[in-house]
């Protein structure tokens, strides 16, 4: 079945032959998924005519809140589903293949941290947790199940347990990977939490701890420079890192240090100018609307057009997120605004 064999080559694939790649899905894509060969048509796109990666149409984010957006006819398992800030309308992500989105999820993880089993995994996550349909809650499960540690596990807002079970496995040899979503890691610092516990394993290098999230509604909206040097002055840390990700994206790109983005082997970020979707910007440094090429999204659209702003690095592959495009909807794991 063609759709299995593109999904080993999107398990495979490899800088050299992403390019090649992605024209292979887009061509199969166009042929087998109506809303995105009815978006096509009404672009007047010919589908003969795309040779290169700047040259696919991307389909607008939006579409996942109103479509079942769908390549092929496999049976769908599931819905992700994003969170969805009060009034607003959620965005659905169908999964057909749970085992798929589990490997290359965590593909991703093994080539930027190392084996799930090097950490003892703490996901807090309140707000998350509250839903059964959220692909972060899924994919963290699966990092946690991966690592194989006695503490690794999931946190509303039990504070006490969550520092206890981390002194605990601060005795062991493994490192500690926390990720939080914003909101709740400043929630937690809001507590009075004294965090000089862990301060000897930073030292150490010991402790990544990863923002993602934005505040979900429940505090007021900060660029992620104010969010993390909040989270380096009280938690004790010299870096932040972060991760971008969404319901729409099977795939995840993470930030170490500066908000300087490393997508997976499986996502490739272009920029649009921000008055013209169809121009790309090249410039690094130059803002743009960021695009989002994810072969994993192989069952749905590998092409999506977000509304998140974002620049380009020298390199072409890193970036960093910027903003939002104005009177977009703030949401996901991308949600941030300027400050006043």
């Amino acid at each position: 079945m063609q759709i299995e064999v593109l999904k080993r080559k999107v398990l495979q694939v490899d800088s050299s032959g992403f390019e090649d790649l992605a024209i292979e899905i887009f061509n199969f894509q166009a042929l087998h998924n109506p809303i995105y060969q009815s978006f096509l048509r009404m672009l007047d796109c010919s589908v003969d005519s795309v040779r290169s990666m700047d040259q696919i149409p991307f389909l607008p984010i939006e579409l996942f809140k109103t479509y079942q957006v769908q390549t092929g006819f496999s049976p769908v398992l599931f819905d992700f589903e994003s969170s969805g800030t009060t009034g607003q309308t959620p965005s659905k992500h169908a999964v057909c293949d749970s085992e798929f989105y589990k490997e290359n999820s965590l593909n991703a993880f093994n080539h930027l941290f190392g084996s799930p089993t090097d950490y003892h995994i703490f996901a807090l996550l309140p707000s998350y947790l509250e839903r059964n349909t959220s692909s972060l809650v899924f994919m963290m499960d699966h990092f946690i199940q991966e690592s194989k540690s006695e503490f690794s596990g999931f946190f509303l807002n039990q504070y006490p347990e969550l520092v206890g079970q981390i002194k605990e496995a601060l005795k062991t040899n493994r490192k500690i990977w926390l990720m939080g979503v914003t909101f709740g890691l400043l929630d937690w610092i809001d507590s009075g939490q004294d965090f000089s516990f862990w301060n000897e394993a930073i030292k150490e290098g010991r402790i990544i701890v990863m923002e993602t999230g934005g505040m979900k509604g429940r505090r007021e909206e900060w660029i992620r420079d104010r969010i993390h040097t909040y989270l380096m002055e009280y938690m004790g840390f010299n870096q932040v890192a972060s991760e971008y990700g969404m319901t729409e994206l099977f795939s995840q790109a993470y930030s170490f240090s500066e908000g300087i983005f490393v997508p997976a082997r499986t996502m490739r970020v272009l920029l649009r100018e921000v008055n013209d979707p169809f121009s790309l910007v090249k410039t690094p440094g130059k803002v743009g609307g960021i695009k989002v090429i994810d072969l994993a999204n192989i069952e749905s659209c590998s092409f999506v057009e977000t509304k998140d702003l974002g620049s380009l690095e020298e390199d072409g592959i890193r970036f960093k997120v910027l903003g939002r495009f104005d009177n977009s909807e703030m949401r996901g794991c991308s949600m941030m605004v300027s400050e006043p």
